[in-house]
């Protein structure tokens, strides 16, 4: 066999060479882009943790999450229960994530058009005011007026995954519209959380806080590009937040709407620098520092920065927030004993009506006044039917629900709370997606 017949053609030469482990990592990547599966493996954590605390293993299962788990940092020591390191700390996280996936649809998406963007922003003021005042209404007086904030936020994960069980029968427009919504709706859910179950003012702290925030700003502004150093700011300022008595996930938030979303390195740039690859620099060989490697380590960086740090964050973090941090937030915190005994029907019922009627009322209603005065632009796609089917679907509440019931309400009556949640959630989805089923494929009336 000759020599020529071990050389690869051209054509394999533009490929990455292919190893063993690319046959099992890349149908696992088409797999995770499937978004809708997050809500599938979002909803078998949260049947496996209500299937195990109605078993004998319970209170095993409940003394799992009360278990303290100790972060030592020098001097400083954090001693948290499981489950509170999971709501504190990895839903920090999701946050992080929420943010700058808002914040890319507002630079590079289609909340990039001011007007179509105010159509979002003001159905998720009307989802989280209408469910929230309703709720007060129903519970004013009562021990349960406190647990306002469960009912106002959207659960994204689930949300989409409804959509995606309707295919294309339903508009493209409606998913953004949806996706944008519930990420406002979250962003919106977690300043209540700050603000309104935070505990007492630590100011020192909260100074630290808005000094790291500060200093990864300049950072940015300077160019720095390390995430390392970013990591570890972000972790400074997690801490200081967290001392400083306000909820720390707000952390995420603030920290995801500061990523920079425009790339460092242009099209035209990438081709002048790649094209000086081709050009293939005289090679030497030995491990020295020559001209062509550096050449090469320069297209590497600006291959990569071509993507905005936002998209590549986003591609990074999603299937560890998707499959891994959401999952296990709901496992810890779905779990509910189905004693009716025990329950406050009240709050139940309260959180029911807030989310199946509240939240599509409001929804609508703020949709309506934002087209009407002017303020926003209903695209021409997206049909009142349409919206109606997804204002429905906005009332599943769940991951957000049950984070801010856990804050919001004690131990008598957030079993109480999370039944309403779940009721709320699974009638939610039947009617939103009953609605859009019957609707499909209508051709929507003209825009106003």
């Amino acid at each position: 066999m000759s020599m020529d017949e071990h050389r690869p053609s051209n054509s394999d030469l533009t490929r990455l060479p292919r190893e063993f482990v690319d046959r099992l990592t890349k149908p696992l990547a088409r797999f995770l882009r499937i978004e809708a599966l997050g809500g599938a493996i979002l909803l078998i954590a949260s049947v496996a943790a209500l299937a195990l605390s109605n078993t004998a293993w319970a209170d095993f299962f409940a003394n799992i999450w009360q278990t303290r788990a100790v972060l030592v940092l020098g001097s400083l020591e954090l001693s948290r229960s499981v489950r509170d390191w999971i709501n504190d700390a990895l839903m920090t996280l999701f946050f992080f994530l929420v943010a700058v996936e808002l914040k890319r649809e507002l630079v590079l998406g289609e909340l990039s058009n001011l007007r179509v963007a105010a159509l979002s922003i003001a159905a998720a003021l009307g989802g989280m005011l209408a469910p929230a005042t309703l709720y007060l209404l129903l519970q004013s007086g009562q021990p349960g007026a406190t647990g306002w904030g469960a009912v106002m936020a959207t659960d994204t994960a689930f949300v989409i995954g409804c959509l995606a069980l309707l295919g294309s029968r339903i508009p493209q427009i409606l998913r953004v519209f949806m996706l944008s919504l519930a990420i406002v709706d979250d962003i919106g859910a977690i300043l209540v959380v700050a603000i309104g179950y935070g505990g007492d003012l630590v100011w020192w702290a909260l100074a630290v806080a808005a000094l790291s925030v500060a200093v990864v700003r300049a950072m940015a502004l300077m160019g720095v590009r390390s995430v390392a150093v970013y990591v570890v700011l972000g972790g400074l300022t997690w801490l200081a937040v967290d001392a400083s008595g306000i909820h720390p996930t707000i952390t995420g938030v603030i920290l995801g709407l500061l990523t920079p979303a425009r790339r460092w390195v242009s099209d035209e740039r990438l081709y002048t620098i790649l094209g000086r690859v081709v050009a293939h620099p005289e090679a030497v060989d030995g491990s020295g520092a020559t001209k062509d490697r550096e050449t090469l380590q320069i297209a590497a960086i600006a291959a990569r920065e071509t993507l905005s740090p936002v998209e590549r964050i986003e591609i990074a973090l999603h299937p560890w927030v998707g499959f891994v941090v959401m999952p296990l937030f709901a496992f810890a915190n779905a779990g509910l004993p189905l004693s009716v005994s025990d329950l406050q029907i009240p709050v139940t019922a309260a959180i029911f009506i807030a989310l199946v009627v509240g939240k599509p009322v409001g929804v609508l209603m703020f949709c309506w006044l934002a087209v009407r005065t002017g303020v926003a632009l209903r695209p021409v796609d997206l049909s009142w039917k349409a919206l109606a089917g997804g204002s429905l679907l906005a009332g599943i509440g769940f991951t957000m629900a049950l984070f801010i019931a856990n804050l919001a309400f004690d131990d008598s009556l957030i079993d109480s709370a999370k039944l309403g949640i779940f009721l709320a959630s699974v009638v939610s989805a039947a009617l939103g997606l009953t609605v859009l089923a019957c609707f499909a494929g209508e051709r929507p009336a003209r825009s106003r």
